[in-house]
């Protein structure tokens, strides 16, 4: 492609957006930068060490991947802020090398520190002669009966090397003449990436260490000239035929095949010599853009691996979630505490078990006739699809709209959806050009001489180990309004007609980004009529620019905006005559901060009663607004405002102890943290947003993080 093609973008445009992909990469670094955080404890920074190699490794598989397909077809399209993808490429992996020295550096001092926790990761000529025969017999029963030993010459090509594959690659001297064996010797994935030493002290020894110490024995009469490792990561992306006329098999395909997709990344180590380079270079097909020498440990997303039980003080304290008062009021009978009054619940501070108590007693309930529910990722022995199951072989009409779309979920999405039909679920996939992204859960059931329907709406996954760590809402309601509303959007998925007479719901791909710019425009008119105007927001990204350009307007027009952003952000908030009535923060701490919530002050300053509370499953991005099925709820139940508005966006506003500002340049910088509040400190400690003590009070400004000694 020809790079030096003129840009189709003003300069005013590169300085009204942040690059989409430099943006999730600073959020990367601020994930990384929590690895530093000595206020957590020592096997929480590897966590988050290991979680921004994890993410680092996706985001390659996915985003750059798109990027690549994008160049290799000669797409000069720029993005939003006037960049081609080559471009884009370019900086990406600037930033990426910069990002993976950090973490050398980084894991260098942690492991010191885990060494002197008594957490010892050894190489091989840190072993006793005790340790080693142990694990001669250990590498015999285990390790050398799944591993295959390839020489590399015309007559044994390079073999596949699967998605995050690692490798050893050698030149071996055979002892008995010169010849020289070229060598390649595959990790299958199987193999525990750190193998554990027996004894009472914890000390592990890598894969690769363990398999040179005994490398005589799958190269007998060799002896090593050069030894290194390497790891590749591969497109992940799925092409899917529109067309198709199974859906399921067409996914079954399309699996297989990305498990062959394309190199997109290699990562070797520093001393690695120019003749092997080149050897696994020219054979995955790379080019020297694409090569990352790093000078320690190769796949730090394994680094999980080390966080052992039983060393629970250097963890952090576990938390039980509280179970809602207001249901324990009830006995249980999740059904009767919403036809009291909606119920809002905040995972992970209360628990997730709530959900299931719904569609386990729905399944139950001989009152119950219909269950309609959106699956989007769940986990692998999950009770909620358990429940689906037993309503539908108890004779229920039960419908279950399983997204086979959901990116690495697709395999497991396939087998529920097969569990589910063999069980009598009306099992649908939803549309082949969009995914069903929104989380509703509805339930019908005859009270008397009449039905009444019960409908919950998430801003999270049906995903109970994933809302342990992930901050989401759960909204309970039997408003009939809203209730109706969900059987709409559930014909929308199933039959593809389109929704008439929505009375309260938002949905997209229709009408969610169109609301959204109605809302906004309100609070512009009200600050040009003098009236109080404003806009809260929490979400994952902010990326969609008829959005971002309306904020702007609205910043313009006097409308103050506090926006908080865990992930990326393209508006560059702060730019004078632009965005200064615009502030940013990203919250990355202990727990994941998911869920979507808007709140427009509607001619009162915030937070008000008046105010226009809604909480969303979609970020503001173009894929969310324009081709997924997404809700936008909104929330008028007076407690449930409360809340939502007075606690928990309030409180999000305010923590310092776990925030970062975006400034106008794009960077992010800490936020002084005089005040020490931690929104995931204070509501473990202090929030029971649906029990009996709901608005106990407001945090004090002092934090007794358990995380700090």
């Amino acid at each position: 492609m020809n790079s030096s093609l003129p840009l189709m973008v003003s300069k005013q445009s590169t300085e009204r957006f942040n690059n989409r992909e430099l943006s999730w990469l600073a959020f990367n670094t601020r994930v990384l930068e929590e690895a530093m955080n000595v206020s957590h404890p020592l096997l929480e920074r590897v966590r988050f060490l290991s979680i921004s190699a994890a993410n680092l490794d996706e985001f390659y598989m996915v985003r750059v991947a798109g990027l690549k397909g994008q160049e290799r077809a000669g797409i000069v399209s720029i993005s939003q802020d006037g960049l081609t993808p080559s471009q884009q490429l370019e900086a990406i992996n600037q930033a990426a090398q910069s990002l993976m020295v950090e973490q050398q550096r980084i894991w260098v001092i942690l492991k010191e520190a885990l060494s002197n926790e008594g957490i010892k990761l050894l190489n091989r000529d840190e072993l006793s002669e005790r340790d080693k025969k142990w694990l001669d017999s250990y590498f015999m029963d285990h390790i050398f009966p799944v591993l295959i030993p390839l020489a590399i010459d015309p007559a044994h090509p390079f073999p596949f090397i699967p998605n995050l594959g690692f490798s050893l690659v050698m030149l071996l001297k055979q002892r008995k003449s010169d010849q020289v064996l070229r060598a390649l010797l595959p990790i299958p994935h199987l193999l525990a990436r750190f193998v554990r030493l027996p004894g009472a002290s914890i000390r592990f020894i890598p894969i690769e260490e363990l398999v040179v110490l005994f490398l005589d024995r799958l190269f007998p009469s060799y002896d090593p000239i050069q030894i290194a490792n390497f790891r590749i990561i591969r497109d992940s992306e799925m092409e899917i035929d529109e067309e198709a006329e199974d859906l399921v098999r067409t996914f079954e395909s399309a699996l297989k095949r990305r498990r062959r997709g394309s190199v997109i990344r290699l990562s070797v180590n520093t001393d690695m010599s120019p003749k092997l380079e080149s050897l696994v270079m020219d054979a995955i097909g790379v080019d020297d853009a694409d090569v990352f020498r790093l000078g320690g440990l190769l796949g730090m997303a394994n680094l999980s691996k080390l966080i052992v039980k039983e060393r629970p003080d250097l963890q952090f304290e576990p938390f039980r979630a509280r179970f809602p008062e207001r249901v324990r009021d009830f006995g249980g009978d999740v059904f009767e505490a919403v036809r009291k009054k909606d119920l809002v619940v905040h995972h992970p501070y209360e628990s997730f078990d709530v959900v299931v108590q719904f569609v386990r007693q729905a399944a139950r309930d001989p009152q119950v006739v219909a269950i309609k529910q959106t699956l989007y990722r769940t986990s692998n022995d999950s009770p909620i699809v358990e429940a689906l199951i037993e309503a539908a072989e108890s004779g229920k009409s039960v419908t279950a709209m399983v997204e086979l779309k959901a990116r690495f979920d697709e395999e497991a999405n396939i087998r529920w959806a097969r569990d589910l039909e063999r069980a009598g679920v009306q099992v649908i996939y939803g549309f082949m050009d969009k995914k069903t992204h929104a989380k509703v859960n509805l339930v019908v059931r005859r009270e008397g001489k009449d039905l009444r329907s019960y409908v919950h709406y998430g801003t999270g996954n049906y995903h109970p180990i994933t809302a342990k760590v992930y901050t989401d809402l759960s909204l309970f309601t039997c408003d009939p309004k809203l209730c109706a509303d969900a059987t709409r959007l559930f014909n929308y998925m199933t039959g593809y007609a389109m929704p008439e007479g929505m009375e309260k719901l938002f949905y997209s791909p229709i009408m969610l980004r169109k609301t959204l710019l109605e809302k906004i425009e309100i609070e512009i008119k009200n600050a040009q009529a003098g009236k109080p105007a404003g806009i809260w927001a929490k979400m994952n990204s902010l990326v969609d620019i008829a959005l971002i350009d309306a904020m702007y307007k609205a910043s313009c027009a006097g409308v103050k905006i506090e926006l908080v952003i865990r992930g990326i952000c393209c508006l560059r908030p702060g730019v004078k005559g632009l965005s200064e009535n615009i502030h940013v923060k990203s919250i990355v701490g202990r727990f994941l901060e998911h869920a979507r919530i808007v709140a427009f002050a509607n001619g009162q300053d915030l937070p008000s009663r008046e105010a226009k509370v809604y909480i969303s499953s979609a970020d503001w991005m173009p894929r969310n607004l324009d081709r997924r099925v997404e809700t936008l709820v909104p929330i008028e139940n007076q407690t449930v405002h409360r809340q939502i508005l007075d606690e928990i966006l309030t409180l999000n506003l305010r923590d310092t102890e776990q925030s970062w500002t975006l400034r106008s340049d794009g960077a992010y910088v800490r936020v002084d943290n005089k005040e020490n509040v931690n929104v995931h400190h204070y509501m473990m400690t202090n929030a029971s947003l649906s029990g009996r003590g709901t608005g106990q009070g407001k945090p004090n400004g002092k934090s007794k993080s358990k995380a700090k000694k």
